[in-house]
């Protein structure tokens, strides 16, 4: 077996190819970019090689530097996880020529499919199923144009080099073509650097279905069987589990063969993933094969009782795959949440900021036969950069079957809880819990046709919820306050203190009363009232009887908003302090912000424009996703304040805007 082993990746793939490595007694080098100086892959490897730079490009995906890397070290291998090089035939190539071995498949494999467009060609030779569409050469718009009326709409548009959910637009009209097409090839030329596209019949309702391959090099090949990654939102996937919901026997089989077939086409070795694209009525259509291990490959483990990352050692060592077709057995059911740092209620926006909090379930790392599992990248005090993915974590859950799996997952995301960039850790609880996705009616629009269920009206805070904001407040008073009239019994001299503190979050403004009487606090709203003794904290853990009843909760502070995690929802409450904000006031009115840190990449509209309202005013690109800005209202554009190129920090003021009832 290989002695020292390069990964050329960050985050929690890193840290999880290095956790099964140590296991089989492989040293490891890490390497890193300038913003990953201090990131935890660093730290868990044996070594590590600064790759002197801040940006993907001059680092991650820079064969030089990491070839460079791998024989300064002395390492035998390299693991390029997924993402970055994982699917870079020059990279594998490089690395041949250097007598490194590439954890991965062969250069021609790589190449076979890296091409959307080739690789259906290839599948067709195969008698691999295809989805109606056209998928050649000839890239001029107007050819592309007739060949979506030749298809019939809607259309999917799909960056023949992407992956990722990166370059993919739905065209549901023949005159919504054109501009469709040129925000996919941009998309597509900043993210792969290869503005080609392909075109699919746009199927309705259908299941995103994938199989796990893995070959070896002495002509062996198997399928780990299926994932069902339907859910998914702007073609990225959200939710995973292992095995397919309502998969029949038959359809497994067929499945499995096609996978299999596909692989053996273009010589693969090592682990692969085959898409499909399924009917409800159980036919099935070869969409793409990832050349590399999938973000979602825990879920397999689980249920097949493998490690994936040994398998794939083991294989490019020249060994015999540890199993073969007969040996492999499905057993019970997992399901993966992708924790991300983003805003769901603002369109899944990427968010960034420190990891202020971090507090996660009761779980194993990178274990295939866990109960709860976290593969994660990151501990409480890194950043999350707008340089990388916004992943926090994968969250994990195996059970008997797919209720106690479900029931796993439903407590586990309870549990989480991050201060500090938004996350989608309360939508996905709603998911998970939500009708359709509790009953397996999957498809990959369940979000959209769900999406009132799923992003309801903000709920009201409990009564406990915001006594303990409350409380957290009065201890901060007593530890910042050195005069009596501060002191958390409330002391008065023949009287006892009344205060009225305000709250607010998402759903509205929430007013207390709140009064000292001897060694307890008593808070009234409109409709309730809490009984509040025994105050006791731990820094954020704060213990209270409430109302006779002991509690105990993390309440986080952030300047005036306080964080409240209690009984499975976090609380976001912002203190209105009378003082600070006495006279203050605040108008937003006509200026429309950068939700993110990015660059402006289109400007759709001029100076002195009228516009309606929802027309689409200029389009920003982050995190290598375009996202557009329109108008609030009927109005005009007064000023646009860049240009396209130019790049904007968060909350950056874009442009003014002139509401029509203010013209």
């Amino acid at each position: 077996m290989f002695k020292k082993l390069l990964i050329a990746n960050r985050g929690e793939i890193a840290c999880r190819v290095a956790t099964t490595a140590h296991r089989m007694g492989i040293k490891t080098v890490a390497v890193y970019s300038e913003a990953d100086a201090t990131a935890r892959h660093v730290a868990m490897c044996d070594e590590s090689v600064a790759l002197h730079g801040a940006t993907a490009a001059d680092t991650y995906l820079n064969i030089s530097r990491i070839i460079a890397a791998a024989k300064a070290t002395g390492a035998e291998a390299i693991h390029p996880g997924y993402g970055f090089l994982s699917e870079n035939e020059l990279f594998a190539q490089a690395c041949a020529q250097e007598n490194i071995v590439f954890i991965g498949p062969p250069a021609s494999a790589i190449r076979a499919m890296g091409s959307k467009s080739a690789a259906k060609t290839l599948m067709e030779k195969a008698g691999v199923p295809l989805v109606p569409g056209y998928h050649g050469e000839n890239q001029e718009a107007t050819f592309l144009h007739q060949q979506a009326d030749r298809i019939g709409y809607p259309v999917l548009l799909k960056a023949s080099a992407g992956g990722g959910g990166k370059g993919m637009r739905i065209v549901e009209r023949s005159e919504d073509f054109t501009a469709a097409l040129a925000s996919c090839q941009r998309e597509a030329k900043a993210s792969f650097g290869d503005e080609r596209v392909l075109i699919e019949k746009y199927l309705t309702r259908p299941r995103h279905i994938e199989i796990q391959v893995f070959a070896d090099t002495l002509g062996n090949y198997v399928s780990l069987f299926e994932r069902d990654c339907s859910v998914q939102r702007r073609h990225q996937k959200v939710l995973e589990e292992a095995p397919a919901p309502g998969m029949s026997v038959e359809r497994r089989e067929a499945m499995g063969k096609a996978a299999v077939e596909a692989a053996r086409a273009v010589g693969y070795v090592g682990a692969g993933t085959v898409e499909f694209i399924a009917n409800q009525d159980g036919s099935f259509y070869f969409m793409e094969m990832n050349t590399r291990l999938q973000v979602e490959h825990p879920v397999t483990e689980m249920v097949t009782g493998t490690d994936l990352v040994e398998w794939q050692c083991r294989v490019a060592f020249g060994e015999r795959l540890p199993k073969l077709q007969h040996e492999l057995m499905l057993h019970g059911h997992a399901i993966e949440a992708r924790i991300y740092a983003e805003n769901p209620e603002k369109g899944f926006l990427p968010s960034i900021g420190k990891l202020i909090h971090l507090r996660t379930p009761a779980a194993a790392e990178f274990i295939r036969d866990a109960d709860v599992r976290i593969d994660a990248g990151v501990i409480e005090g890194d950043e999350i950069t707008a340089h990388y993915d916004p992943m926090i974590a994968k969250l994990i859950v195996w059970g008997e079957d797919r209720s106690q799996a479900l029931a796993r997952m439903s407590a586990a995301l309870a549990e989480f809880e991050v201060v500090g960039p938004s996350t989608n850790i309360a939508f996905l609880g709603r998911l998970i819990a939500s009708q359709p996705f509790s009953t397996a009616d999957l498809d990959t629009g369940l979000i959209e046709r769900h999406y009132d269920e799923l992003f309801p009206a903000a709920p009201t805070p409990s009564l406990p919820a915001l006594c303990l904001a409350a409380v957290m407040l009065t201890l901060d008073e007593r530890t910042t306050a050195a005069d009596p009239w501060s002191q958390p019994t409330g002391w008065r001299m023949n009287s006892h203190l009344s205060r009225e503190l305000s709250f607010s979050d998402a759903s509205g403004e929430h007013v207390l009363m709140m009064n000292y009487e001897h060694d307890s606090l008593v808070f009234r709203s409109a409709h309730a009232e809490c009984v509040i003794t025994d105050r006791q904290r731990h820094g954020t853990q704060l213990s209270v009887n409430i109302n006779r009843k002991k509690i105990s909760a993390h309440v986080v502070r952030v300047g005036e908003l306080f964080h409240v995690f209690y009984e499975g929802h976090h609380w976001q409450l912002l203190w209105r302090d009378p003082i600070a904000h006495a006279g203050e006031q605040e108008s937003e009115a006509g200026r429309l912000t950068a939700p993110m840190p990015g660059k402006i990449v289109s400007l759709l509209v001029a100076a002195g424009i009228v516009v309606d309202k929802g027309t689409p005013l200029l389009i920003m690109e982050a995190m290598k996703m375009e996202h557009t800005i329109s108008a609030p209202s009927k109005g005009s554009v007064a000023e646009l304040m860049y240009a396209v190129g130019d790049q904007v920090a968060e909350g950056a003021q874009l442009l003014t805007f002139i509401h029509q009832e203010s013209a």
